[in-house]
């Protein structure tokens, strides 16, 4: 457990500094998630967790549909507190600033769950710096995320 936590606070730095330099480099240029499957039409569940996902890149989370009391937990941390502060995040936080770009973009459903899988970029400017796999599940029983689970595994570093 404390190895993990260590790995953690690790990573939160180096994304930090990444963050920072992204900051002063200007804001992220990236487009939408790319889907693996472009012809593929989301259901409502998943247009919901689409929306989060494309606020990631687009720091415009004004279509994301946050519970009041949502929550997040990344690598097993509390990130997400309740909805507000995660819409302020997507908006202003400078741990997204990194985010040079999603891609490989897979969704699926089951009952109130929806699961993505997707391949992210972060960097500086158009430097790309890592490419790190993200597994997030979503709950959205009623139209509105009430709690996001995220698993982040190291794909590569450039």
């Amino acid at each position: 457990m404390r190895t993990r936590r260590i790995l953690a606070l690790s990573a939160a730095g180096i994304a930090t500094a990444v963050a920072v330099a992204v900051i002063a480099a200007g804001p992220a240029t990236a487009g939408p998630a790319v889907s693996a499957d472009p012809a593929r039409v989301d259901t409502e569940r998943e247009a919901v967790a689409r929306a989060y996902i494309d606020a990631l890149i687009s720091h415009d989370a004004s279509a994301v549909k946050f519970a009041p009391d949502a929550t997040r937990v990344e690598a097993g941390l509390k990130t997400g507190f309740n909805g507000p502060q995660m819409t302020r995040d997507l908006e202003h936080g400078p741990q997204y600033r990194v985010i040079r770009g999603i891609r490989d973009l897979r969704m699926s459903e089951s009952g109130d769950v929806v699961t993505t899988t997707y391949l992210l970029d972060a960097g500086v400017g158009d430097l790309r710096l890592m490419t790190v796999e993200i597994t997030e599940t979503f709950e959205v029983p009623d139209g509105t995320i009430h709690a996001i689970v995220a698993h982040i595994k190291p794909k590569s570093l450039f």
